[in-house]
């Protein structure tokens, strides 16, 4: 099977370096997206010059049956796929008792049902080439809480549990399922962070800086490389030493 990867979240920060290091890696690429539009258009761009094979559909993960649909469409034209990345995801500070069940639902729907949805189509898949990887990303707050983001961390933590448990089950089908947990990362998400506040943070963070995307695209790459054929089941905290 040629290299195929399917990612979700692929207009965000950390998903569109994961796009373009898997493109240096000889990928063909199935990039969803949600909203981010503009994003989205700058990636193609880059993926574009570089020669990428790649097609783009718009997807909200949280729907079930338009996961099926699209998931679908791409293998189709792609003819299958080698790897899944679960990287669509937002996030939430609020107070846990101000959260609305509107709200609950929705960050669940993206964070932790939309990687149910896409391995549901992706696995029968990947277990009759008894072939395949998946790499959903997660948060530190999955591992350790994180105070006015309760329902964020509650999901992420729920992505961890899932990861580990559907490891072991599709183990014996030479399939590898991993997590990736970041920490403070660069991204558009911390754009709520004043320049003070940023720094007050990164004083915290034993290796005193934010990381940044193409760091955690780097051990995406490598958990979707053959020198990780033995490694599964694994949640790979990227926080610089904090937790």
């Amino acid at each position: 099977m040629k290299k195929t990867a399917f990612i979700t979240g692929a207009s965000g920060g950390i998903g569109s370096e994961i796009a373009l290091r898997l493109a240096q890696d000889g990928f063909s690429l199935a990039l969803c997206y949600n909203s981010d539009i503009a994003s989205m258009s700058e990636l193609e761009a880059k993926l574009g010059t570089a020669g990428t094979d790649f097609r783009s559909y718009r997807l909200d993960v949280s729907d079930t049956a338009e996961t099926e649909k699209i998931y679908k469409e791409a293998s189709e034209y792609f003819g299958g796929f080698y790897v899944l990345v679960n990287c669509a995801g937002i996030a939430l500070q609020k107070l846990m008792s101000d959260t609305t069940p509107e709200e609950f639902d929705k960050i669940n729907g993206i964070n932790y049902k939309g990687v149910y949805n896409t391995c549901r189509v992706a696995v029968p898949e990947m277990v009759r080439n008894h072939r395949g990887k998946i790499i959903n990303i997660s948060s530190m707050w999955g591992i350790c809480g994180a105070s006015c983001e309760v329902i964020y961390s509650a999901s992420k933590a729920a992505v961890s549990g899932f990861t580990k448990a559907l490891a072991r089950e599709l183990a014996p089908s030479n399939i590898q399922v991993n997590c990736i947990a970041p920490g403070a990362i660069d991204t558009k998400m911390n754009n709520n962070l004043s320049a003070d506040e940023k720094a007050a943070f990164a004083e915290e963070i034993p290796m005193g800086r934010f990381g940044r995307p193409e760091e955690i695209a780097g051990a995406v790459s490598f958990l979707a490389g053959e020198d990780s054929s033995y490694i599964t089941a694994q949640v790979i905290t990227a926080d610089g030493g904090l937790t």
